[in-house]
């Protein structure tokens, strides 16, 4: 999946404004369909050849590749293919689920669904960007996801309930690069936090980039920060060694993390491209430049 491509980039700094024309114009290269401004995000590797690529834009193939891993599937969350029956059986299952696209990026598309319960029968609620539908049969909630959906391949996902910040939803981002020696390291941690009334996190799509030590506050003393952290950049690494061990040009990965109210993380996508310009906003500079330092030595600026 090309991960930090852009759809339109408005709030992005100089250097990440730089970078995702740069990778628009590499993945147009590559065979890219179409351009992001067309609005929507499509497919732009119809025929992936994983082991040819350093980018896997499928995100059904990148939880594939990680759940053969018995110490990483306890992070995974439980994820499908979307259909009537998929979708209706997480629904009963986990009450709140997320449909998103199986090659979407930047939160474009990205669904929160729930099954509310009540007196009687249950009622459903679809809620995508700001906008939240509610409906009394389940058959009504399916056509209108189908609406949306539009026969592209989409997956639903087990919801974790975030942890959050000011009353707006978070979740952290594992940078994890390849170094100029050939070992995998965990070079950045950020937080990224959801717009008001939006669903999804990310940057592009209105999220604000926090320290994770100020995001953490109120959730975990200094003891339990350190252990998070440290797990978390264990993490990264354990997850890149294994999606490396399938797709061998790998050189860098983002995990996107939840964590919920008991502090476990939840890797809710692996990204392949990830914007290295976010760790500006790091006080400590140091970490951005390790980070283009390495970036830079494996071509990918």
């Amino acid at each position: 999946m090309m991960d930090e491509r852009d759809q339109g980039s408005e709030g992005l700094d100089s250097g990440s404004r730089r970078f995702v024309k740069a990778l628009q114009r590499e993945m147009r290269q590559l065979g890219a369909s179409r351009s992001p401004a067309e609005g929507r995000k499509v497919d732009v590797m119809r025929k992936n050849k994983p082991n040819n690529s350093r980018y896997i834009v499928s995100k059904w193939a990148k939880t594939q590749a990680v759940i053969p891993n018995r110490k990483l599937v306890k992070y995974i969350p439980e994820t499908r293919k979307l259909n009537r029956e998929s979708l209706r059986g997480m629904l009963d299952r986990h009450g709140m689920v997320y449909v998103k696209p199986n090659s979407g990026t930047y939160g474009i598309g990205v669904m929160r669904v729930e099954r509310l319960a009540g007196r009687g029968s249950a009622s459903y609620r679809c809620h995508i960007g700001t906008k939240i539908n509610t409906f009394t049969q389940y058959d009504d909630l399916y056509r209108h996801i189908a609406g949306l959906t539009r026969k592209r391949m989409y997956l639903v996902q087990k919801g974790i309930h975030l942890l959050k910040y000011q009353k707006r939803r978070f979740d952290l981002r594992v940078m994890v690069q390849k170094t100029p020696t050939g070992n995998w390291q965990t070079t950045g941690l950020i937080g990224r936090v959801a717009a008001p009334g939006k669903v999804v996190t990310n940057v592009h799509n209105g999220g604000t980039l926090k320290p994770v030590e100020v995001l953490l506050q109120g959730h975990a003393g200094s003891a339990e920060k350190s252990r998070l952290t440290s797990g978390l950049r264990s993490l990264g690494t354990s997850v890149a060694r294994q999606l490396h061990s399938k797709y061998g040009r790998l050189k860098e990965i983002g995990l996107d993390v939840a964590l919920d109210e008991k502090l476990h993380p939840w890797i809710l996508e692996i990204n392949t491209a990830p914007d290295p310009y976010i760790f500006r906003k790091l006080k400590d500079k140091r970490i951005f430049a390790r980070i283009y330092r390495y970036a830079k030595a494996y071509g990918r600026l």
